[in-house]
């Protein structure tokens, strides 16, 4: 069995957040859904919990972060092509989210990301592995 993720996020109202990932295309499994949770599927092994912030604490001694105002981490998830990036941070967009930064386009890799109703970071990016640069061996490197 492949492993999953499971990403737990806190969030200030369910409800909110459940209609704005709805919005961005992603689904939710009813059997792990209440009034204090819910799982949001985004792949067959990548899954966000996204729990209220009072049932979050339950989980850590730690204060929980204000993500509007500090990054706790960066969510990266990638698309099979470069339209596909685009298509998801503008839905985001469309849904309530802000764009932080830029399109970042690398030749090889190319993202963007979102900042969602929580602040939570997400950065969508495709990956073409067949044009990767390839690295200089020893004696093309000036390596003798």
């Amino acid at each position: 069995m492949a492993t999953k993720i499971f990403v737990n996020l806190p969030v200030k109202d369910l409800s909110k957040s459940v209609e704005f990932f709805t919005k961005v295309g992603y689904s939710f499994n009813p059997q792990f859904t209440d009034e204090n949770a819910t799982c949001m599927i985004i792949s067959e092994n990548i899954f966000v919990m996204l729990l209220v912030e009072g049932f979050f604490k339950r989980f850590t001694k730690k204060e929980i972060v204000d993500a509007t105002k500090s990054a706790e981490a960066i969510i990266c998830l990638s698309t099979e092509s470069r339209n596909a990036v685009d298509e998801l941070v503008s839905k985001a967009v469309s849904a309530g989210a802000t764009t932080p930064n830029e399109p970042q386009d690398q030749g090889f890799m190319y993202g963007h990301g979102f900042q969602d109703l929580d602040g939570h970071l997400w950065e969508i990016m495709h990956m073409d592995p067949s044009a990767i640069p390839q690295e200089p061996t020893g004696t093309e490197a000036g390596v003798a």
